[in-house]
Protein backbone atom coordinates (compact mmCIF):
# COMPACT_ATOMS: atom_id res chain seq x y z
CA UNK A 1 0.00 0.00 0.00
CA UNK A 2 1.47 3.40 -0.96
CA UNK A 3 2.24 5.82 1.90
CA UNK A 4 -0.40 8.43 2.76
CA UNK A 5 2.26 11.12 2.96
CA UNK A 6 5.68 11.76 1.46
CA UNK A 7 8.91 13.20 2.88
CA UNK A 8 9.31 16.54 1.14
CA UNK A 9 12.73 18.22 0.89
CA UNK A 10 12.14 21.75 2.19
CA UNK A 11 15.75 22.96 1.99
CA UNK A 12 19.30 21.85 1.35
CA UNK A 13 22.30 23.86 2.57
CA UNK A 14 26.08 23.45 2.48
CA UNK A 15 28.75 25.22 4.53
CA UNK A 16 32.37 25.32 3.38
CA UNK A 17 35.11 26.60 5.71
CA UNK A 18 37.00 29.64 4.38
CA UNK A 19 40.46 28.06 4.19
CA UNK A 20 41.40 26.48 0.84
CA UNK A 21 44.43 24.21 0.50
CA UNK A 22 45.87 23.58 -2.96
CA UNK A 23 47.60 20.36 -3.94
CA UNK A 24 50.90 22.28 -4.11
CA UNK A 25 50.36 23.40 -0.51
CA UNK A 26 49.80 19.77 0.48
CA UNK A 27 53.05 18.86 -1.24
CA UNK A 28 54.80 21.69 0.61
CA UNK A 29 53.29 20.40 3.85
CA UNK A 30 54.80 16.98 3.26
CA UNK A 31 58.19 18.57 2.67
CA UNK A 32 57.83 20.59 5.89
CA UNK A 33 56.89 17.40 7.78
CA UNK A 34 60.12 15.76 6.61
CA UNK A 35 58.34 13.09 4.59
CA UNK A 36 60.86 10.66 3.02
CA UNK A 37 58.68 10.50 -0.07
CA UNK A 38 57.18 13.62 -1.64
CA UNK A 39 55.30 13.43 -4.96
CA UNK A 40 56.80 15.46 -7.81
CA UNK A 41 55.15 18.81 -8.66
CA UNK A 42 51.78 18.34 -10.35
CA UNK A 43 51.54 14.63 -9.51
CA UNK A 44 48.60 14.99 -7.10
CA UNK A 45 46.64 17.04 -9.62
CA UNK A 46 47.45 14.63 -12.48
CA UNK A 47 46.54 11.51 -10.49
CA UNK A 48 43.28 12.78 -9.01
CA UNK A 49 42.14 15.75 -11.10
CA UNK A 50 41.70 17.66 -7.82
CA UNK A 51 43.06 21.21 -7.55
CA UNK A 52 42.42 21.86 -3.88
CA UNK A 53 40.35 21.12 -0.77
CA UNK A 54 38.53 23.06 1.95
CA UNK A 55 40.02 22.87 5.44
CA UNK A 56 38.46 23.72 8.79
CA UNK A 57 40.18 26.12 11.16
CA UNK A 58 41.86 24.83 14.32
CA UNK A 59 39.31 24.31 17.06
CA UNK A 60 36.37 23.91 14.67
CA UNK A 61 34.54 20.64 15.24
CA UNK A 62 32.39 18.46 12.99
CA UNK A 63 29.38 19.69 14.98
CA UNK A 64 30.27 23.33 14.22
CA UNK A 65 30.25 22.69 10.46
CA UNK A 66 26.94 20.82 10.80
CA UNK A 67 25.39 23.62 12.86
CA UNK A 68 26.39 26.28 10.31
CA UNK A 69 24.72 24.34 7.50
CA UNK A 70 21.68 23.45 9.63
CA UNK A 71 21.09 27.07 10.61
CA UNK A 72 21.14 28.04 6.93
CA UNK A 73 18.76 25.22 5.97
CA UNK A 74 16.29 26.25 8.69
CA UNK A 75 16.51 29.88 7.59
CA UNK A 76 15.98 28.96 3.93
CA UNK A 77 12.82 27.04 4.85
CA UNK A 78 11.56 29.64 7.31
CA UNK A 79 11.42 26.92 9.95
CA UNK A 80 12.24 27.26 13.64
CA UNK A 81 14.39 24.63 15.35
CA UNK A 82 11.41 24.19 17.71
CA UNK A 83 9.41 22.77 14.80
CA UNK A 84 11.93 19.93 14.24
CA UNK A 85 10.68 16.59 15.60
CA UNK A 86 13.89 14.61 15.02
CA UNK A 87 17.53 15.56 14.42
CA UNK A 88 19.91 13.14 12.70
CA UNK A 89 23.66 13.74 12.58
CA UNK A 90 24.92 11.92 9.49
CA UNK A 91 28.64 11.91 8.76
CA UNK A 92 31.84 9.90 8.51
CA UNK A 93 33.22 12.29 11.15
CA UNK A 94 32.29 12.86 14.78
CA UNK A 95 33.24 15.10 17.70
CA UNK A 96 33.62 12.29 20.24
CA UNK A 97 33.18 8.53 20.49
CA UNK A 98 30.51 9.25 23.11
CA UNK A 99 28.01 10.88 23.21
CA UNK A 100 26.48 10.85 19.74
CA UNK A 101 27.51 14.03 17.92
CA UNK A 102 23.80 14.63 17.24
CA UNK A 103 23.47 15.70 20.90
CA UNK A 104 26.23 18.30 20.50
CA UNK A 105 24.64 19.64 17.32
CA UNK A 106 21.24 19.78 19.02
CA UNK A 107 22.64 21.62 22.03
CA UNK A 108 24.33 24.21 19.81
CA UNK A 109 21.10 24.72 17.82
CA UNK A 110 18.88 24.78 20.91
CA UNK A 111 16.89 21.73 19.80
CA UNK A 112 14.74 19.79 22.28
CA UNK A 113 13.76 16.86 20.04
CA UNK A 114 15.02 13.25 19.94
CA UNK A 115 18.39 12.82 18.21
CA UNK A 116 20.75 10.11 17.04
CA UNK A 117 23.68 9.56 14.69
CA UNK A 118 23.53 7.80 11.31
CA UNK A 119 26.95 6.54 10.29
CA UNK A 120 27.76 4.63 7.10
CA UNK A 121 30.92 6.22 5.69
CA UNK A 122 30.17 8.42 2.66
CA UNK A 123 26.58 7.14 2.45
CA UNK A 124 25.74 8.55 5.89
CA UNK A 125 23.62 11.44 4.57
CA UNK A 126 21.92 9.26 1.96
CA UNK A 127 21.02 6.66 4.61
CA UNK A 128 19.75 9.48 6.82
CA UNK A 129 17.43 10.58 3.99
CA UNK A 130 16.12 7.01 3.79
CA UNK A 131 15.65 6.93 7.58
CA UNK A 132 13.94 10.33 7.70
CA UNK A 133 11.59 9.39 4.85
CA UNK A 134 10.60 6.17 6.61
CA UNK A 135 9.80 8.01 9.86
CA UNK A 136 7.80 10.66 8.01
CA UNK A 137 5.87 8.22 5.81
CA UNK A 138 4.81 6.16 8.84
CA UNK A 139 3.76 9.25 10.78
CA UNK A 140 6.35 8.74 13.53
CA UNK A 141 7.85 12.21 12.94
CA UNK A 142 6.68 15.11 10.80
CA UNK A 143 9.79 17.30 10.36
CA UNK A 144 13.33 15.87 10.37
CA UNK A 145 16.59 17.80 10.22
CA UNK A 146 19.64 15.97 8.83
CA UNK A 147 22.92 17.66 9.76
CA UNK A 148 26.36 16.63 8.50
CA UNK A 149 29.81 17.82 9.54
CA UNK A 150 32.85 16.40 7.78
CA UNK A 151 36.38 16.94 9.16
CA UNK A 152 38.08 14.40 6.93
CA UNK A 153 41.23 16.48 6.31
CA UNK A 154 42.31 15.13 9.71
CA UNK A 155 42.97 11.81 7.92
CA UNK A 156 45.57 13.31 5.54
CA UNK A 157 48.95 11.57 5.78
CA UNK A 158 51.83 14.05 5.86
CA UNK A 159 54.67 11.56 6.38
CA UNK A 160 55.01 8.86 3.69
CA UNK A 161 58.05 6.56 3.91
CA UNK A 162 57.82 5.50 0.26
CA UNK A 163 55.77 5.82 -2.94
CA UNK A 164 53.76 2.67 -2.21
CA UNK A 165 52.58 4.10 1.11
CA UNK A 166 51.80 7.44 -0.54
CA UNK A 167 49.63 5.75 -3.17
CA UNK A 168 47.83 3.68 -0.53
CA UNK A 169 46.86 6.90 1.27
CA UNK A 170 46.20 8.96 -1.89
CA UNK A 171 42.46 9.58 -1.16
CA UNK A 172 43.44 11.31 2.09
CA UNK A 173 45.04 14.15 0.12
CA UNK A 174 41.82 15.02 -1.73
CA UNK A 175 39.25 15.04 1.09
CA UNK A 176 37.52 18.28 2.11
CA UNK A 177 35.94 19.52 5.31
CA UNK A 178 32.32 20.63 4.91
CA UNK A 179 28.95 20.96 6.57
CA UNK A 180 25.62 20.04 5.00
CA UNK A 181 21.99 19.97 6.09
CA UNK A 182 18.69 18.78 4.64
CA UNK A 183 15.30 19.60 6.12
CA UNK A 184 12.44 17.23 5.31
CA UNK A 185 8.79 17.42 6.31
CA UNK A 186 5.55 15.58 5.61
CA UNK A 187 3.59 16.41 2.47
CA UNK A 188 0.95 14.83 0.24
CA UNK A 189 1.87 11.73 -1.74
CA UNK A 190 0.09 12.34 -5.03
CA UNK A 191 1.68 11.24 -8.34
CA UNK A 192 3.12 14.71 -9.05
CA UNK A 193 3.74 15.88 -5.49
CA UNK A 194 7.31 16.68 -4.41
CA UNK A 195 9.30 14.49 -2.05
CA UNK A 196 11.36 11.32 -1.74
CA UNK A 197 10.06 8.95 -4.43
CA UNK A 198 12.34 5.92 -4.14
CA UNK A 199 15.29 4.69 -2.08
CA UNK A 200 17.34 1.62 -3.03
CA UNK A 201 20.40 0.39 -1.13
CA UNK A 202 22.75 -2.57 -1.40
CA UNK A 203 25.97 -3.69 0.30
CA UNK A 204 28.85 -6.12 -0.07
CA UNK A 205 30.35 -6.11 3.41
CA UNK A 206 33.05 -8.64 2.51
CA UNK A 207 34.97 -5.62 1.15
CA UNK A 208 35.05 -3.71 4.45
CA UNK A 209 38.87 -3.67 4.55
CA UNK A 210 39.19 -1.94 1.16
CA UNK A 211 38.98 1.59 2.60
CA UNK A 212 39.60 2.27 6.29
CA UNK A 213 40.49 4.73 9.02
CA UNK A 214 41.36 2.26 11.74
CA UNK A 215 42.20 4.23 14.86
CA UNK A 216 39.60 5.15 17.49
CA UNK A 217 37.63 1.91 17.77
CA UNK A 218 38.13 -1.27 19.81
CA UNK A 219 40.47 -2.73 17.18
CA UNK A 220 42.99 0.14 17.36
CA UNK A 221 41.87 2.23 20.35
CA UNK A 222 44.98 4.36 20.93
CA UNK A 223 47.22 3.74 17.96
CA UNK A 224 49.84 6.33 17.05
CA UNK A 225 50.60 4.68 13.71
CA UNK A 226 50.04 6.81 10.60
CA UNK A 227 48.64 3.70 8.94
CA UNK A 228 45.82 3.60 11.48
CA UNK A 229 44.61 7.19 11.79
CA UNK A 230 45.03 8.15 8.12
CA UNK A 231 42.65 7.22 5.30
CA UNK A 232 43.89 4.05 3.62
CA UNK A 233 42.64 2.53 0.37
CA UNK A 234 43.00 -0.73 -1.51
CA UNK A 235 41.96 0.76 -4.87
CA UNK A 236 41.84 -2.51 -6.81
CA UNK A 237 39.57 -4.21 -4.27
CA UNK A 238 37.33 -1.15 -3.94
CA UNK A 239 37.02 -0.66 -7.71
CA UNK A 240 36.25 -4.32 -8.33
CA UNK A 241 33.61 -4.39 -5.58
CA UNK A 242 32.17 -1.07 -6.70
CA UNK A 243 31.69 -2.17 -10.29
CA UNK A 244 30.03 -5.37 -9.11
CA UNK A 245 27.71 -3.50 -6.76
CA UNK A 246 26.80 -0.96 -9.43
CA UNK A 247 25.93 -3.71 -11.88
CA UNK A 248 23.77 -5.39 -9.22
CA UNK A 249 21.84 -2.18 -8.57
CA UNK A 250 21.47 -1.45 -12.29
CA UNK A 251 19.99 -4.89 -12.86
CA UNK A 252 17.78 -5.11 -9.75
CA UNK A 253 16.35 -1.58 -9.79
CA UNK A 254 15.15 -1.32 -13.39
CA UNK A 255 12.24 1.05 -12.62
CA UNK A 256 14.43 3.35 -10.54
CA UNK A 257 17.22 3.37 -13.15
CA UNK A 258 14.70 4.40 -15.79
CA UNK A 259 13.81 7.35 -13.58
CA UNK A 260 17.52 8.13 -13.11
CA UNK A 261 18.04 8.31 -16.87
CA UNK A 262 14.96 10.53 -17.22
CA UNK A 263 15.79 12.78 -14.25
CA UNK A 264 16.80 16.41 -14.62
CA UNK A 265 20.02 16.01 -12.65
CA UNK A 266 22.18 13.18 -11.32
CA UNK A 267 24.53 13.59 -8.35
CA UNK A 268 27.06 10.82 -7.78
CA UNK A 269 29.61 10.55 -4.99
CA UNK A 270 32.99 11.75 -6.25
CA UNK A 271 36.46 10.86 -4.95
CA UNK A 272 38.50 11.80 -8.05
CA UNK A 273 37.93 12.92 -11.62
CA UNK A 274 38.84 9.49 -13.10
CA UNK A 275 36.30 7.84 -10.77
CA UNK A 276 33.67 10.47 -11.67
CA UNK A 277 34.10 9.80 -15.39
CA UNK A 278 33.95 6.04 -14.80
CA UNK A 279 30.68 6.46 -12.89
CA UNK A 280 29.15 8.51 -15.73
CA UNK A 281 30.17 5.85 -18.25
CA UNK A 282 28.84 3.02 -16.06
CA UNK A 283 25.45 4.72 -15.83
CA UNK A 284 25.48 5.27 -19.60
CA UNK A 285 24.82 9.00 -19.30
CA UNK A 286 26.76 11.99 -20.68
CA UNK A 287 28.79 14.06 -18.23
CA UNK A 288 26.50 17.02 -18.96
CA UNK A 289 23.78 15.30 -16.88
CA UNK A 290 26.06 15.48 -13.83
CA UNK A 291 28.06 18.21 -12.11
CA UNK A 292 31.76 17.56 -11.49
CA UNK A 293 32.67 19.04 -8.10
CA UNK A 294 35.63 17.00 -6.88
CA UNK A 295 38.07 18.94 -9.06
CA UNK A 296 37.28 22.26 -7.33
CA UNK A 297 35.88 21.20 -3.96
CA UNK A 298 37.63 17.91 -3.24
CA UNK A 299 35.92 14.82 -1.86
CA UNK A 300 33.46 16.17 0.71
CA UNK A 301 32.64 12.65 1.95
CA UNK A 302 28.96 12.34 2.90
CA UNK A 303 28.44 16.07 2.23
CA UNK A 304 29.33 15.44 -1.43
CA UNK A 305 25.77 14.78 -2.66
CA UNK A 306 24.19 17.76 -0.84
CA UNK A 307 27.01 19.93 -2.23
CA UNK A 308 26.30 18.88 -5.81
CA UNK A 309 22.56 19.41 -5.36
CA UNK A 310 23.08 22.83 -3.76
CA UNK A 311 25.32 23.98 -6.62
CA UNK A 312 22.79 22.70 -9.17
CA UNK A 313 20.01 24.59 -7.38
CA UNK A 314 22.02 27.83 -7.19
CA UNK A 315 22.82 27.70 -10.91
CA UNK A 316 19.18 26.96 -11.84
CA UNK A 317 20.11 23.60 -13.33
CA UNK A 318 17.18 22.16 -11.41
CA UNK A 319 13.79 23.71 -10.73
CA UNK A 320 10.77 22.89 -8.54
CA UNK A 321 9.04 19.81 -9.95
CA UNK A 322 12.25 18.31 -11.35
CA UNK A 323 13.30 14.81 -10.33
CA UNK A 324 16.89 14.50 -9.13
CA UNK A 325 18.85 11.31 -8.51
CA UNK A 326 21.37 11.02 -5.66
CA UNK A 327 23.76 8.07 -6.04
CA UNK A 328 26.02 7.25 -3.11
CA UNK A 329 29.10 5.04 -2.89
CA UNK A 330 30.74 4.25 0.44
CA UNK A 331 33.51 2.13 1.89
CA UNK A 332 32.23 -0.96 3.55
CA UNK A 333 31.12 -1.41 0.66
CA UNK A 334 27.68 0.08 0.06
CA UNK A 335 25.78 1.79 -2.72
CA UNK A 336 22.56 3.78 -2.53
CA UNK A 337 20.13 5.54 -4.84
CA UNK A 338 17.54 8.10 -3.74
CA UNK A 339 15.14 9.80 -6.16
CA UNK A 340 13.59 13.10 -5.07
CA UNK A 341 11.09 15.35 -6.80
CA UNK A 342 11.90 18.94 -5.83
Amino acid sequence: MPPSCRARLLSNAVHLPPQYRTMEQIRAGMIAAGSPFVPPPGALENLTGVRGVYVKADGVQASDLAVAAAAEALDMAGTSIREVDLLLFASTSQDLVEPATAHIVAAKLGARCPVFDVKNACNSVLNAVETAAAFIETGRHRTVLIACGETTTLTTRWHAPDQETFMRHLPGYTVSDAGAALLLTAGPAGPDDPGVLHAVFAADSSAWEACTVKSGGSMYPRSLSDDHYCLRLNENQLSQTGRGMAQLVLESAAEEMTMVRESAFVAVHQISMPQFREACALLGLPESRFLATVDRYGNAASASLPLQLALAQRSDRVMPGDVVALIGLASGFSMGLVLIRL
